[in-house]
């Protein structure tokens, strides 16, 4: 076993006195982490004390790195590929992030789905995307042009499989619950699709996107999910091998049309929308009208 308690030190002085790691420092911590190396006192520590103190950027790309070393990635394609992060799930509104997936692969990119279930009575991609017939994978392999894979945490990260859940445990989120909203699990181009909740997190997520040279989208999501509100037109940041660019301004208020949004929020139920939407039965909603084209062109350039 392995310690990190030199690392606890620094960050667990507390909100005011803790001291932040450097980004090769976050790596190696991270890294014993995920490889199962440290006590579970020392892992809950180590939540805790981030959960107080909250993840510098440099901290984060040391997160990164260490996930990206132990990853089992998508193999590179010829044509990017669309990361779509799936952690939260339904809890009022459909869990549009299949149709989103869906959207974009008919225009010929590969999307990939990941994610876990993280909440305990949501519905989640992964139930949607079986009902629409694409169960989740059991081994990662290359994602073909046009096509939707769902590659769940722990085939990618068993050791970030595990760390996602001590939130069981301590019921504290903790880094990996950021980090797999950043991560890119594919070995080549990838565009990453990532969400938040909170405007702070809008400017801590661009600080990291930039600093890793990622090429991605950022919004406000919907319900912690990265598929835009169909409500409204949120604002759309992206970031083109780290380089930030104003996609889309946004729209104040809900928009003027609403969409024929279905009325329960369960799998079956959602998918059947999904698949009129797809064949053209009900029209896509505007938003994520808006975000496929921005997605179609981070990929493009």
């Amino acid at each position: 076993m392995g310690s990190i308690s030199h690392y606890i030190k620094e960050i667990g002085r507390g909100k005011d006195g803790a001291r932040p790691l450097t980004r090769e420092q976050a790596a190696d911590c991270f890294g014993l982490l995920l490889d199962g190396q440290v006590s579970d006192l020392e892992t809950g520590a180590f939540c805790i004390a981030m959960r107080i103190k909250g993840e510098t950027p440099d901290e984060m790309a040391g997160f990164l790195d260490a996930t990206a070393e132990r990853m089992h990635r998508v193999p590179a394609g010829q044509r990017p590929l669309v990361v779509l992060p799936s952690y939260n799930g339904a809890r009022r509104l459909p869990v549009l992030t299949p149709l989103l997936a869906l959207l974009v692969a008919r225009e010929g990119l590969p999307v990939a789905l990941h994610g876990t279930p993280t909440e305990n009575r949501a519905v989640t991609a992964a139930e949607v995307l079986a009902a629409l017939g694409t169960p989740a994978a059991q081994t990662v392999g290359p994602v073909a042009p046009g096509e939707v894979a769902f590659l769940p945490t722990g085939l990618l990260c068993p050791g970030l499989q595990g760390l996602l859940e001590v939130r069981r445990a301590i019921g504290l989120r903790n880094p990996a619950h950021s980090l797999v909203k950043l991560m890119n699990i594919s070995e080549g181009p990838a565009v990453r699709v990532g969400s938040y909740t909170h405007p702070e997190y809008a400017v801590s997520m661009g600080q990291i996107f930039a600093l890793v040279g990622a090429t991605a989208l950022l919004l406000r999501g919907t319900e912690g999910e990265v598929v835009a509100d169909p409500r409204r037109l949120p604002a759309m940041e992206g970031f083109v091998r780290g380089q930030r660019i104003t996609l889309e301004t946004g729209q104040r208020g809900t928009l003027t049309e609403l969409p024929s949004l279905p009325a329960a929020i369960d799998a079956a139920s959602t998918a059947a929308y999904a698949r009129d939407v797809l064949a053209g039965r009900l029209p896509v909603p505007a938003s994520l009208q808006v975000q496929v084209e921005h997605i179609l062109h981070l990929a493009s350039v």
